[in-house]
């Protein structure tokens, strides 16, 4: 299923038909970045400690781009949705494990 535009926010988690987690870091104007797991990541029980984006470099797109993606519904902590907030601690891990700080930085400052 494709997301409308509006239903793409910061520190959400959405998961691709390909099996690829995407947190959306940022957003400004019809921007956004994102982390990326490798495709076919398999279905985790995601903890600050487990976050899939280790060494996956962070991405920048136009939000219409994004939400036009194939995405599935997916349980975290104990609820089926298509998207879920992560915590401040998550969304600090999935920054650190893709190298975001200064991309968004960057796209804040755009």
């Amino acid at each position: 299923m494709k997301l409308k535009e509006q239903e793409v926010e910061v520190g959400s988690l959405y998961l691709t038909t390909a099996n690829q987690y995407r947190a959306v870091l940022a957003i400004k104007g019809e921007f956004l970045i994102y982390a990326p797991s490798p495709e076919g990541t398999a279905p985790v029980n995601l903890t600050v400690t487990t976050m899939p984006f280790e060494n996956q470099p962070f991405k920048k797109c136009q939000i219409v781009t994004f939400a036009k993606k194939d995405y599935q519904m997916f349980e975290f902590n104990g609820t089926e949705a298509i998207k879920h907030k992560l915590n401040e601690l998550q969304i600090a891990e999935a920054i650190a494990q893709c190298n975001a700080k200064s991309g968004i930085a960057a796209l804040l400052l755009e």
